[in-house]
């Protein structure tokens, strides 16, 4: 939890009844939290969240369907042997995705904030975007590999109007709930420092390494350092707005130095420049641009079930895995996050239950589906929110900020984009130090509960994923506690979670067997 948060006062009795207007609905007092800390809280996760409407594109407005045909309907190449790239319209692509990105997250997150009055900003989801761009749309249309994550995001709807999803969340064992907060601070620290160039993927044998061949070096990375220190004295000084301030220095520094030793991008036509910046180029082209909306609702629904005209069950099953592989990632992706966010905020119950959960996870749901009706995958909850818990948010108010700064940046991208990712980073890595705080809350005395955890907390930075993470530490509690006996203790439905997990981690094979 986070230490700088002022512990909650005695409220006068008046406090706590239900007040009107905006405090008695999104429950600022009755939260001890203020209207300046959720707009503070709400930028700070915006802006952690903003590289989204930077990457979502280079990701799904830059890959090609079966047909060669990027999203926007246009082919990548201007010529027959493929090698000539119409540069034309990849631009427009990544423009009508970016605009697209920032509308629907914008609208989410809104409604994140109104019906389940949660801090938490809801976007394309890094991972499954991926797996549409490079899996699903290379065997399909686009229109009908959006179709999938729709029906993908109806199916999850279907299991929160159904109770399961809830249930599913309130069989998890309270210390499994701890290491996933724990884990995902880990994770998201990982994050910070990939983004800011400080870990690096090698050309050689190591996974990883320190910087560039285990030197720090170039400007970007210096900007990280300045936004860190920035952040670490302001935290210990107590200074409100700490994250958000940090973020201000650093990118008003890098629009500097980029202005004057002319950086550049880290990927260029060119090939690499291993000290350019890693996402945003930190420089103002345009203050704003009229969107293109273009791809809202370019959906195809059944086609994919029928390629060709023929209804084929070897495709149909194939197609099946790859939504089972969407929905589950989307699932316990959402309930990691949900159990960080809440738990870094202090907002869990005695249960470890977040408020209003149903709300929570029926807007989420609703999120997967209107990212395929976007054309920009599924939408998610994103773990960068609990950068804004970390500034102080409580409150769904919180999210209307995140959601509102989302729509104006439909309209303001060049100035959004204007923000490197080596400015955001420094404070995903001090969220990490914020949430490892709750590791002393796991009995690490007792195998039954030590182990699953251990496993949670270190597969999920060292996979690069929060469901893998998950599922390790769910498959072992259930096998430990029928080793040892004690199979009775474990909630039903863990069970089955622990065979779809088993069926998630081998769903390479059985696409093996089924083609």
């Amino acid at each position: 939890m986070v230490t700088n948060t002022p512990k909650a006062a005695k409220l006068h009795p008046e406090s706590e009844r239900q007040r009107s207007g905006l405090d008695g609905y999104f429950e600022i007092t009755k939260r001890h939290s203020t209207l300046s800390r959720e707009i503070r809280g709400g930028l700070v996760t915006f802006f952690a969240m903003a590289y989204i409407i930077a990457l979502n594109p280079l990701i799904i407005g830059t890959a090609v369907d079966r047909d060669g045909n990027l999203i926007s309907g246009q082919p990548k190449f201007s010529d027959a042997a493929m090698t000539v790239v119409n540069d034309a319209a990849v631009g427009q692509s990544i423009g009508m995705v970016a605009a697209a990105t920032a509308l629907v997250a914008g609208l989410l997150t809104l409604a994140m904030g109104v019906i389940g009055r949660f801090p938490m900003g809801l976007a394309a989801g890094l991972g499954l975007n991926a797996l549409v761009a490079y899996v699903l749309a290379p065997q399909m249309t686009w229109p009908q590999a959006m179709g999938l994550v729709v029906w993908e995001g109806i199916i999850i709807f279907v299991l929160v109007l159904t109770g399961f999803r809830t249930a599913v969340f309130r069989a998890i064992p309270k210390t499994l709930r701890t290491a996933i907060s724990v884990g995902i601070g880990l994770f998201i620290a990982f994050v910070g420092l990939i983004n800011a160039g400080i870990v690096r993927k090698p050309a050689g044998a190591p996974p990883v390494e320190l910087g560039i061949n285990g030197s720090l070096m170039g400007w970007p990375i210096a900007i990280f350092f300045l936004g860190i220190v920035v952040l670490i004295a302001l935290y210990v000084l107590r200074v409100k707005g700490a994250m958000l301030i940090s973020i201000l220095v650093a990118t008003v520094a890098a629009v500097i130095v980029e202005a004057v030793a002319k950086v550049g991008p880290q990927f260029t036509a060119d090939g690499v420049n291993p000290t350019g910046w890693s996402l945003n180029v930190p420089q103002l082209t345009d203050f704003a641009a009229l969107p293109d909306l273009g791809l809202i609702g370019r959906v195809d629904m059944i086609g994919a079930f029928f390629p060709d005209g023929q209804f084929s069950f070897t495709n149909f099953l194939a197609l099946a895995v790859l939504v089972f592989s969407l929905l589950l990632a989307d699932f316990f992706d959402t309930m990691g996050t949900v159990v960080a966010v809440g738990s870094e905020g202090g907002l869990l119950d005695a249960h470890g239950m977040p408020p209003r959960t149903t709300e929570i996870l029926l807007v989420d749901s609703v999120a997967a589906a209107a990212g395929g009706l976007g054309s920009v995958s599924s939408n998610t909850c994103y773990i960068e929110s609990t950068a804004g818990v970390g500034e102080g948010a409580r409150t769904g108010l919180a999210s209307v900020v995140t959601g509102a700064a989302f729509l104006l940046a439909i309209f303001l991208s060049p100035l959004i984009n204007m923000v490197p990712s080596e400015a955001a980073a420094p404070v995903l890595v001090f969220v990490g130090f914020l949430m490892i705080a709750q590791v002393v809350d796991v009995d690490w005395t007792d195998p039954e509960v030590g182990i699953p955890a251990f496993l949670t907390i270190i597969l999920m930075p060292f996979s690069y994923s929060i469901t893998t993470g998950i599922g390790a530490g769910f498959l072992a509690y259930v096998f430990i506690k029928m080793v040892k006996g004690h199979a009775k203790q474990v909630h039903p439905l863990m069970y089955v979670v622990a065979a779809l997990f088993v069926i998630y981690f081998i769903q390479g094979a059985l696409l093996g067997l089924i083609s």
